[in-house]
């Protein structure tokens, strides 16, 4: 347990920061998995027109740090494959 004061008041930031954290890793992850679902159902443009956005989100993701830029680069790079051999 925090001892300090400014300990417990760095408690309190990071409690929060995780939930901010933790929203945005999970509209990160349901924009992949819709995308994926599109390439499955082989819904090209659909695909084509939800990928800028997905593009969005994942950088904003990386700028924040919850995720690596590189990370964010694969998974774009990936999916515009996928969605090029539809």
């Amino acid at each position: 347990m925090a001892n300090t004061k400014s300990a417990i008041k760095r408690i309190r930031r990071i409690t929060k920061q995780t939930a901010v954290n933790k929203a945005r890793k999970s509209r990160y992850k349901n924009a992949l998995k819709k995308m994926n679902l599109l390439i499955k159902d082989k819904k090209k443009s659909e695909a084509i027109k939800f990928l800028p956005k997905l593009n969005s989100e994942l950088m904003k993701i990386a700028k924040t740090g919850i995720i690596k830029k590189q990370n964010a680069s694969r998974n774009v790079s990936r999916i515009s494959k996928k969605i090029n051999s539809i």
